[in-house]
């Protein structure tokens, strides 16, 4: 059990019409929706936040960010929700969701190899190198930079969430392979 109980339905009209539009209809939401839907304030920002809003990055790059944000704080909760839901679409093989929890670049594009990298030194090291910054700006303009950044930071916090409150891994989600990366 979470360490903060989620909302149960029946929903508030306006949580229930918001957990639709972010799930599709008739789709029950995530625990971690319910958790933090519990306090209004937090809720909003949450939702303000969520930057699954067709951005400058392609849905590929997207999910590699977050895979390995997710994968990098040991969130298998997120992660999993991700692979999941979006792994398939983003056209990500299993060897690729997979190294996303291992490491190993080999089996990704230059791009996508320097955008990993920058992800692992924001990790380690909250920062890039010069060398680490021109490899990613040979690949990615300023907008999508600034996506990256966000992307790590939002599901970072995500990460955060989930593995302070507890949150039980969803039966939906898929798990990390060979256990914790």
């Amino acid at each position: 059990m979470p360490r903060i109980a989620p909302l149960e339905p029946p929903y508030a009209p306006e949580v229930h019409e918001q957990f639709e539009r972010i799930m599709g209809p008739g789709a029950d939401p995530l625990v971690l929706f319910r958790v933090v839907a519990k306090d209004k304030r937090a809720w909003s920002k949450f939702r303000a936040a969520s930057l699954l809003d067709g951005g400058p990055l392609s849905l590929r790059e997207r999910e590699i960010v977050i895979d390995r944000t997710c994968a990098l704080t040991g969130c298998e909760y997120e992660w999993g929700v991700h692979v999941a839901f979006f792994a398939e679409k983003a056209g990500l093989t299993d060897e690729q969701v997979k190294a996303t929890t291992a490491g190993g670049t080999g089996c990704f594009s230059a791009a996508e190899q320097a955008l990993i990298g920058a992800v692992d030194a924001l990790h380690f090291r909250m920062r890039w190198s010069d060398e680490e910054y021109r490899s990613l700006a040979a690949h990615y303009t300023e907008a999508q930079i600034f996506e990256i950044l966000l992307l790590c930071g939002r599901y970072r916090t995500v990460s955060y969430i989930v593995n302070a409150l507890d949150l039980p891994l969803d039966p939906r989600g898929a798990r990390f392979p060979n256990g914790r990366p």
